[in-house]
């Protein structure tokens, strides 16, 4: 057998080869969604021997399957046991919406039928800037829990800002609140030792979304749990884009400040952030918490009508996308979009520029200088499409701008943690809300207009004529949209 194998090895090792990539190849046939994905896939799998097929077991297959494990199962039936009473007024209420504002009927109903969630009525929505607003506002939350807490963040921090929550948590663990902490597997290794290790040496129970030895520096790791969502006894809740960390402390100096907004939610779609929470909780322990304590039915609280949605690499797959792209096609008058990172796809920039064309104002706001700078220079693109078909870019000025929103004619609002990239569209696991408000929708249109008097407009040349090694850089990394 030795001597077999020293005189046919090359064969050996050819053979082997070839089998892996014949069943990556067709793994990837009859698996990706996207013909691009597919050519991309294949022809690296067969022009890089070996390092192809391999790469492709590693990182090309999407193995979360959340839904049909045993736990999730009854997780499912638990939370199917949560009804939220409307009474027939506020029916009414959610019916002259559609009534009054025909296309809203539209996307009312095409969401309802994507997140298998109702609309839900009688909400209170608080904008908060920045940490120096939703901290204090949050760490009050979690002073006055009675019952229990419940916190995803994709980052949380073991600075000046986090030790500031790990000691509001072990105290509210202390005097017997439920606490359950659950930290993204690639945001904990952000600071050393991570909030994660040090709370779970106090008792409080933390674990991990999807451990990985992926280092934290990495800017480009899939399957993400990029959620940020804080519930306190299943009846106040904090979601949006801000994770955990000193640097969104404008007021106090750091490294690299951040901007970034916020929302404090009260009222039934509560119970949406709540859900978010213990199915990711669930899939990631396998406890199933249920009860009062953590789903209890929320108080009216507000006139808002509002929905969470899900959105990540598993059954939930392209819901913000879909919803997004909804969004857009009912615009009349107005598209504003704030996000940090700007590389939608070819879809939605069509879609921008199809809104222009009927004669919507289309204003997108992004940061001048990003924190990834492969993110900067592939945005350079679909940055002048939008600008050759009519959309207004502005550029903000530093501190930069992580702050996610997106507004359709002055009456509905996104809000949460999904960026206008791949990266949160396809790969990881996002939170939003929409929200159906006049008012709302006019504080938040006054935060970006205040935005905008700050801002620099983009034009078209301010991208052609720039000389021409910074153009080939930008097209270089543009190659790389898909995985930024």
């Amino acid at each position: 057998m030795t001597a077999l194998l020293a005189t046919y090895w090359p064969l050996f090792l050819a053979a082997a080869d070839l089998l892996g990539a014949a069943l990556a190849s067709l793994h990837a046939l009859l698996k990706k969604r996207e013909t691009h994905s597919v050519i991309g896939w294949v022809g690296l799998i067969w022009l890089a021997p070996f390092i192809g097929w391999i790469l492709y077991f590693c990182f090309g297959i999407n193995r979360i399957q959340r839904r049909g494990c045993e736990v999730s199962q009854k997780l499912q039936k638990v939370l199917q046991q949560i009804r939220i009473p409307v009474p027939d007024t506020v029916l009414q209420k959610i019916d002259e919406v559609k009534t009054e504002h025909v296309q809203f009927k539209q996307i009312v109903e095409t969401v309802e039928k994507l997140t298998h969630r109702p609309l839900l009525p009688k909400n209170d929505i608080q904008p908060l800037l920045n940490g120096d607003q939703a901290y204090p506002v949050m760490l009050q939350a979690i002073a006055d829990a009675k019952t229990s807490i419940s916190l995803v963040s994709y980052i949380f921090d073991n600075d000046r800002a986090g030790q500031q929550f790990i000691e509001a948590l072990d105290q509210a663990h202390r005097r017997g609140v439920e606490v359950r902490v659950l930290i993204d597997g690639v945001g904990a290794k952000y600071s050393r030792p991570s909030s994660a290790r040090i709370l779970q040496k106090r008792g409080v129970p933390c674990r991990t979304f999807l451990p990985t030895l992926v280092p934290r520096f990495t800017a480009y790791a899939n399957l993400r749990n990029h959620r940020k969502i804080l519930v306190v006894d299943g009846t106040v809740g904090f979601t949006g884009g801000m994770n955990i960390r000193e640097s969104c402390l404008l007021e106090q100096p750091s490294k690299h400040p951040v901007q970034d907004l916020h929302f404090r939610f009260s009222g039934p779609v509560v119970t949406h952030l709540q859900e978010a929470f213990l199915t990711d909780w669930a899939f990631t322990t396998g406890e199933i918490l249920q009860g009062e304590a953590w789903l209890p039915i929320p108080p009216f609280d507000g006139q808002v009508l509002a929905r969470g949605i899900t959105d990540g690499p598993d059954e939930d797959f392209e819901r913000l996308l879909m919803t997004i792209l909804a969004a857009i096609s009912i615009a009349r008058e107005r598209i504003v979009m704030v996000t940090p990172y700007f590389l939608p796809d070819p879809t939605m920039i069509r879609a921008l520029i199809l809104a222009v064309l009927r004669g919507v104002n289309v204003d997108i706001i992004v940061p001048r200088k990003n924190n990834i700078r492969l993110v900067q220079w592939a945005s350079s693109h679909p940055l002048k499409q939008v600008l050759e078909g009519g959309c207004n870019v502005y550029y903000t000025d530093p501190p930069f701008d992580h702050s996610k929103l997106l507004l359709v004619d002055n009456a509905w609002a996104l809000v949460g943690s999904t960026n206008m990239d791949p990266r949160s569209l396809r790969l990881n696991f996002e939170f939003n809300v929409e929200c159906y408000s006049p008012d709302l929708v006019e504080q938040l249109l006054e935060i970006v207009q205040a935005k905008i008097e700050r801002a620099t407009r983009l034009e078209t040349r301010d991208l052609t004529d720039r000389h021409l090694m910074l153009r080939l850089r930008d097209g270089i990394a543009r190659l790389m949209t898909p995985y930024l």
